[in-house]
């Protein structure tokens, strides 16, 4: 039996157009998945299409606004109608706004609530239908550090990261029965455009995540592979609700 094989399984990525949601792609792909990368930027996708393409799997690209519900069902919609299922699911679309609370409007507040928890709300939602008419399936929802720690320039990102954990347990103690599991990865550090405005606009960021994280290094969106091919495998047919930390040992050093 080999328990890492998801040749005829469909992974939907949202974000999956780069950094943690591309690395997360390509290890399924490494599998056999077929994937489909929903988002905004076609033409990023296009990049991220022919990488996935070039490891021997099919790809292919939903054009999604997945803070909107139509979309979300769409998006479900046409995975179906291109490939027949849909068995995976990884919440990854993500934002942050980083200014200290005081300063945070109420648009801005909602903009990352809505992008990074109520999006992964309403795919999930929507997906539980598809994965239960093929009998069971895998989420694997993108949390990160800021769901375990604070810092006070990341209060509606870390709100929003912290919700990733507990929504993940609440919906695997759901869908338990219909033989989905949930789960959450919780990034570290990973070198991504996210992070990379982060550097620009938090002082000595660079420096300080280096010299605590064990590993003496930054994270890197291949780093992500391994957890997606677990998460989403039979491997982890009996694991659920749980966050797993992919962070170097971040989150474990003084």
């Amino acid at each position: 039996m080999n328990l890492f094989n998801l040749t005829g399984k469909v992974a939907i990525v949202t974000g999956g157009n780069g950094g943690i949601g591309l690395g997360m792609a390509e290890g399924m792909a490494s599998l056999g998945a077929t994937i489909v990368i929903a988002g905004r930027n076609r033409e990023k996708a296009e990049t991220a299409l022919a990488t996935l393409r070039g490891m021997g799997v099919k790809a292919e690209f939903v054009a999604a606004d997945v803070t909107q519900k139509a979309e979300c069902q769409a998006l479900v919609d046409q995975t179906e109608a291109l490939f027949g299922r849909v068995d995976i699911l990884v919440n990854n679309a993500g934002t942050s706004v980083r200014k200290m609370p005081q300063d945070i409007t109420e648009e801005e507040w909602h903009y990352v609530l809505n992008t990074n928890l109520t999006s992964a709300f309403l795919c999930s939602q929507i997906a539980y239908h598809a994965m239960k008419k093929v009998g069971g399936g895998k989420m694997i929802n993108i949390g990160s550090m800021m769901s375990l720690f604070g810092a006070p320039y990341a209060t509606p990102y870390a709100s929003s990261k912290g919700g990733i954990v507990q929504m993940t347990r609440a919906m695997a103690t759901a869908w338990a029965k219909d033989n989905i599991q949930v789960n959450a990865v919780l990034p570290g550090w990973i070198d991504t455009d996210l992070t990379k405005r982060a550097r620009q606009q938090v002082d000595g960021l660079q420096d300080s995540v280096q010299k605590r994280t064990p590993e003496g290094r930054w994270g890197v969106p291949r780093d992500m592979s391994g957890v997606a091919a677990f998460l989403a495998s039979s491997a982890s047919d009996f694991v659920t609700g749980t966050a797993i930390p992919v962070d170097g040992g971040f989150s474990i050093a003084m």
